[in-house]
Parts: C-alpha cells; sequence; structure tokens
C-alpha cells in the first residue's frame, strides 16, 4: 500500500511538473513582450527628450539674442525714439521722513 502511494504521488508531482513549465513559458512569454514594449517606450523617451533638448538649446539662444544690449538699444532708439538721459535730464528726488 506504502509504495502504491509513493508512486502515485510521484506520478502527481511529474504531472504537476509537467504542467508548470508551459506555464512558466507563457509567463516568459508575458515578460518578453513587456519588456519589448518597455524598450520601445524608453526609445520613444529617449527621442523626445533629445528633440527637448534642442528646442531648449535654439530657445536659450533665442533669449540671448533678444535679451542683448545692442539689440535694446537700437530698438529703444530707433523704434521707440527713446535716447540716453544726458545729466540735465535727470531729477533727484529725497524724502524726509521716512515710515517706522
Amino acid at each position: 500500500m506504502k509504495r502504491n502511494a509513493h508512486e502515485l504521488l510521484s506520478k502527481i508531482m511529474l504531472c504537476v511538473l509537467a504542467a508548470l513549465i508551459p506555464l512558466l513559458l507563457i509567463a516568459y512569454g508575458f515578460q518578453t513582450r513587456r519588456y519589448a514594449e518597455l524598450a520601445r517606450e524608453i526609445s520613444e523617451l529617449e527621442r523626445r527628450q533629445e528633440e527637448l533638448i534642442e528646442q531648449n538649446k535654439k530657445l536659450v539662444g533665442d533669449i540671448s539674442l533678444l535679451s542683448s544690449s545692442e539689440r535694446i538699444e537700437t530698438i529703444a532708439s530707433e523704434e521707440l525714439g527713446m535716447h540716453k538721459a544726458r545729466s540735465e535730464d535727470i531729477v533727484r528726488v529725497e524724502m524726509d521722513g521716512a515710515k517706522k
């Protein structure tokens, strides 16, 4: 009787092991697909990051160009009719009794 129970238990374990192999292969397939999706997503994010870096470089260059003092002075004098203040144009105001 013990021998039959032992053989039966061995056969059951063998069947369970045989059933686990396809399940593990299926799980491996899902993991592989998930890995491929993540790799594709990473590639897309890296491409987008490169685009944003290039766009940022362009914007920094544009900011440097637009904020240059020569450009601002040219716009002020030619387009807005402004000029540098002469010393006689400057008025100083002094206030006594500042609030405490």
